[in-house]
């Protein structure tokens, strides 16, 4: 009796040593807000797969980048395909767009004015200062007839390349993660989705531009070239554009967050 009850014992262990090892472990980066709320949604979905998904947060988007890169993470989900595309230029990086997650519609915000005619001459906007989301910002108020730009199909515009700004509005550029707070401070701030909703702004209540909705600039998760066929990070994709996942962004964001699948 005792011989089966020590048998039965190893076995219990061996049993419980193997599910460990075919555990998978996905690490992931991830801005806080949208994109770790959305992946939570996503990790219960892969639990069922017999793969952890570790969310890894930032605030940044150059780290987890470097991370993705370097193989510290097994993947982001921070950014645009524009923005990927110009850190790997910089760093001479290998990241590839996975998957289209959602769209955060980049939005002119205001405490101070309701409508765009309201905006006064010689005004303050902030914009943001990386590359692809100045760029983006300048389009948005180039489209709207705020100021008009050399050329409004460059996508890396700078404030050096307006042509015109009737209003001789004051346009400065910074890190995209300090505009909302100091949105009491200036006439207008042009800020990205994730970091308006962490300040507790909304389209409905604060916007006075908002992006189109068919808006090229879709959040994605980015991978490193030659993980395309990684069976956990299609596993992953799959959960990421499940439809659990597009009824929680279109229950939860009020239109800041829209579904890119």
């Amino acid at each position: 009796m005792k011989k089966i009850l020590l048998l039965l014992l190893v076995s219990g262990l061996i049993f419980s040593c193997a599910k460990k090892e075919k555990e998978i472990v996905l690490r992931v980066g991830a801005s806080p807000i949208p994109h770790s709320e959305i992946l939570k949604i996503a990790a219960e979905e892969l639990q069922a797969e017999g793969i952890k998904l570790e969310i890894v947060s930032f605030e940044d988007a150059v780290l987890p980048n470097q991370e993705v890169a370097g193989k510290g993470l097994d993947a982001n989900f921070i950014q645009h395909v524009p923005y990927m595309e110009d850190f790997n230029k910089k760093y001479n990086s290998k990241l590839i767009s996975a998957a289209k997650i959602h769209v955060e519609p980049l939005a002119l915000y205001s405490k101070k004015i309701k409508d765009i005619e309201e905006l006064p001459e010689g005004g303050e906007i902030l914009i943001p200062n990386n590359a692809t989301n100045q760029g983006r910002a300048l389009l948005l108020l180039d489209k709207n007839g705020i100021i008009k730009l050399k050329d409004n199909k460059k996508l890396d515009s700078t404030p050096e390349d307006i042509l015109e700004n009737p209003k001789k509005l004051k346009i400065v550029p910074m890190a995209a993660e300090q505009i909302a707070p100091r949105i009491n401070e200036v006439d207008g701030a042009i800020i990205n989705g994730n970091f308006a909703m962490k300040n507790n702004l909304t389209i409905a209540e604060d916007a006075v531009l908002v992006e189109d909705k068919d808006s090229p600039y879709a959040n994605v998760l980015v991978i490193l070239s030659g993980n395309e066929n990684n069976e956990s990070v299609k596993k992953l994709i799959k959960a990421l554009q499940s439809d659990r996942v597009r009824e929680f962004i279109e229950n939860n964001y009020n239109g800041a967050v829209i579904p890119a699948f």
